[in-house]
This record gives C-alpha cells, structure tokens and sequence, in this order.
C-alpha cells in the first residue's frame, strides 16, 4: 500500500540530498577569498555552512566528551541541535548536566533561526536545479531537482524510481551546461538495487567515460 510504500522508498531521498550535498560542499570549498596584508597574501577559505564540535571547546566543553560525541557520529554542532535529547544521553559518559550544557553551546554556535529576507536571498544565490536527464520531468519538477534540499520519489513498484537514482547518479556529474553540477556523488542503497551496469549505460549514453562516472560514486549498502 502507499504507506508500506513511503517507508521504504523515502530512503531514497537521500540519494539525491548527498548528491546536492556533495556538490554544494565541493562549490563551497572552492570559494575563496583574497586578502592582502602589505607584500603577504592570505587565502581566507569562505566560511563552511555547518559548525564542527570542535568549536564548542570555545564554550567550555572539555576534549574528552567532544571525541564521545564524534565517536557517536556527532561531527557537527548541528547534528547536536536536531539530535533528540535521548540518543545524547545513550552515550556512555555524558550525564543529564553534561548533556544540556552541550546543547546549549551547539544552539549558541549555529544560526539554524530567523534569518532576514536579504539573508535567505544570499543563500538561495548558491542553490541550482539538477536535471533529471527527462526534459518533461525537468519541466514538472519546475528546472529540475532543487540542491540543498531533500527530494522524495513516491511511487508504485516498478515505476522508474531506481531508474531516476541510476540517472541523477551520473547527471550530478555532468557540467552545468548539460543539467550537472561538475559533482561527486553518494548512493546509499536500503534494498539492494543499485545496478553499477545500468550506470555505465547511462553514462555512456550521455557521452562521458563509464569509468570515470563510476568512479565518482561512492556507494554503501
């Protein structure tokens, strides 16, 4: 039913958000800014979109509880943000006290709140549309599917949702004149239907190296 089928296609969706996501860090780790100090010149990385743990030494969380949350799989001060309270206090060494003054600091170091009109304008400069490589469903998605954001396919069995995955997993590649966005990519498969001979037809019919396109997807199962 269409339940059952939420459930087990939604996890799709975040092929497409690593994908955006991929592409989104790579665009953000090329920019740069330039400043000059008499004859020196230093190269000022611009500012990454999330906040590492590592920065929540500065608010007085000691060493040791930061390397717990790491190992935990909190890298970042929003993962602590959106994190449920429960799965913080799950790991082993950090209490009740310790617990809330973290989440404190994360809250205090991020600005995931109110932005102004003119901030979100900035914002939405960097995002792009990643075709689909079906000019109709590029039509109907209004360009093609939004970066920065979580897309879900929803659909019957046998319909092209895997299809759509095997083909954004070559398209993010592309250059931007061609629908991409010169990306990397991530598939993570939850039933066991990545197909890497479908990609290489897929790549190859869009004019690029097979072996190349599959070597910049990193896959997981």
């Amino acid at each position: 039913g269409f339940v059952d089928a939420r459930s087990r296609f939604a996890d799709r969706a975040l092929v497409f958000a690593a994908m955006a996501a991929a592409s989104q860090v790579k665009s953000k780790a090329a920019e740069v800014k330039v400043t000059a100090a008499s004859d020196d010149v230093d190269m000022v990385e611009e500012e990454l979109p999330y906040s590492l743990v590592e920065k929540l030494q500065d608010a007085g969380i000691n060493a040791a509880d930061l390397k717990k949350l790491k190992d935990a799989g909190f890298n970042t001060s929003q993962s602590i943000v959106f994190a449920m309270r429960k799965d913080l206090l799950s790991i082993k060494g950090l209490s009740d006290l310790k617990v809330d003054k973290i989440i404190e600091a994360a809250r205090k170091s991020t600005d995931a709140g109110f932005v102004t009109c003119s901030q979100l304008v900035v914002k939405q400069k960097n995002r792009f549309k990643l075709s689909s490589g079906a000019t109709k469903l590029d039509q109907m998605l209004g360009g093609g599917v939004d970066s920065c954001s979580i897309t879900e396919l929803f659909g019957e069995f046998r319909c092209g949702k895997t299809q759509l995955c095997h083909s954004l997993a070559v398209m993010a590649q592309l250059p931007p004149n061609m629908g991409g966005a010169n990306g990397k990519v991530v598939y993570i498969d939850t039933e066991g239907t990545f197909r890497p001979e479908r990609l290489r037809q897929i790549a190859e019919s869009k004019g690029v190296s097979a072996d190349a396109a599959m070597d910049n997807i990193i896959y997981a199962r």
